[in-house]
């Protein structure tokens, strides 16, 4: 059995964890990152595939979320737009519809206005959810109970139903009304810069290029393929055993884990009672995310449909020659793989039913051990239950990810800033030591 000694291991690769790195380096510390994946990137993760990048995880940022948009600026990184949807497809009251995406953005918004009102009413300053003082019966309510709360038509309702589905990329029952709360506020209270926010500019080269200018300022050593099996810790330092044996020793410990994965992680001491009631719980994404490539040239569209269709969203992302990229995402993972090319194409003939789906490529992260989870969103009674727990540091260890975000939870910008936050809190740590 072989043993190494750093001042710092970070456990995972994503944005987080080289956020956290970089810091760390910084304030002059030796930092490790073990990741199990082959790549870095976590739940981001650009593929070339067909000729193109294609993000097969976390894609959208925007100006409104300081902390990515910062990191493209120090990296002269620029954003790069989704194409302007021009016509619209709906699955609503049980029937498809047609028209053009200010037609659907006008039939959502009554229901989102009524699911959003309440934003800067609870969150007035949204990067201190906690200081909020948030009631309990209010973080109980699902936001599917808010939009059943509204005066809204069959066809309002499941239009709103499948947009709240595809954004919490789960089921609306289990999903809290305060997490779409955080988001709107995030977004100065309007549901329309929520959605600009979620669905419109991307990484130009990609997530990856960033990610990777990330890692390589951290000056950290970098440990792919490799899976922690345990984590013991004590007032003296921590030691990371590896599934082969290894064991790494540091002063402390950042955990990138998602939240749904980290019950496969042994701790010693355990974990609270509350992190590990919040990892067995779950948070509430549980979908897919599919790309397509459909023979002929689309204009530009966007289609919704309630959570009850295997697709709940889906937008153009690029047309040339003789084809259409199309990026679409379904609440629940089980309702469709999204690899098969007869099922997808099945499940987007629910909006255009001539279409012919050549290619499909998709990931499934709800499958992945890795991960157990596409983008952190929290249940209800998460808010006020979990959250100031999962953030608060036990001992020398301290979790870090988009999962346990103030801000822009489900985002890279979460992710970052989470990787900031445990980067100082662990610098205070070391600071204590040599006191």
């Amino acid at each position: 059995m072989s043993s190494s000694t750093y001042d710092v291991v970070v456990v995972g690769a994503g944005f987080a964890g080289v956020t956290a790195a970089r810091e760390l380096h910084r304030r002059g510390r030796r930092v490790v990152i073990v990741e199990a994946r082959d790549r870095i990137g976590g739940r981001t993760w650009t593929e070339d595939t067909w000729g193109r990048p294609l993000e097969m995880g976390g894609t959208w940022v925007h100006w409104v979320q300081p902390h990515v948009w910062a990191e493209m600026t120090r990296y002269g990184i620029g954003a790069v737009s989704s194409p302007t949807p021009v016509q619209a497809y709906w699955l609503a009251d049980g029937r498809r519809h047609a028209g053009t995406a200010d037609d659907l953005m006008a039939l959502i918004d009554k229901g989102m206005r009524g699911t959003t009102s309440e934003a800067l009413t609870y969150f007035p300053t949204p990067y201190q959810p906690l200081a909020a003082d948030v009631p309990a019966d209010v973080d109980g309510v699902s936001i599917r109970t808010r939009i059943e709360q509204l005066e809204l038509s069959p066809e309002e309702f499941d239009l709103v139903e499948g947009m709240w589905a595809t954004n919490f990329n789960g089921a609306t029952d289990v999903g809290a009304y305060t997490q779409g709360l955080r988001w709107c506020a995030l977004a100065g209270g309007s549901w329309q810069l929520m959605f600009e926010a979620c669905a419109t500019y991307k990484v130009e080269g990609g997530t990856g290029r960033l990610v990777q200018a990330m890692f390589e300022d951290s000056r950290a050593d970098l440990r792919l393929d490799t899976i922690v099996a345990a984590i013991r810790h004590n007032q003296e330092g921590i030691v990371v055993e590896l599934t082969d044996g290894t064991r790494l020793e540091a002063a402390h410990v950042v955990v990138t884990t998602p939240l749904n994965a980290l019950g496969a992680i042994e701790f010693e001491p355990a974990l609270s009672v509350v992190k590990q009631a919040a990892a067995a719980d779950g948070q509430a994404s549980s979908g897919v995310k599919v790309w397509a490539r459909i023979a002929g040239e689309y204009e530009p569209f966007v289609a919704l449909a309630p959570s009850t269709s295997p697709l709940t969203l889906a937008q153009v992302e690029h047309v040339g020659d003789g084809e259409t990229l199309v990026v679409m995402f379904g609440s629940n993972a089980s309702l469709l793989d999204g690899t098969d090319r007869q099922a997808t194409q099945d499940a987007l003939a629910q909006w255009i039913p001539d279409v012919q789906v050549i290619a499909t490529a998709s990931h499934d992260w709800v499958a992945d051990p890795l991960s157990r989870e596409t983008w952190p969103m929290l249940r209800t009674h998460q808010l006020t239950g979990a959250l100031e727990e999962l953030q608060r540091p036990e001992g020398r260890v301290v979790l870090a990810g988009s999962d346990y975000a103030n801000g822009w939870m489900g985002f890279i910008d979460g992710a970052i800033e989470s990787g900031m936050r445990a980067a100082r809190i662990v610098s205070g740590h070391a600071r204590e030591d040599l006191s």
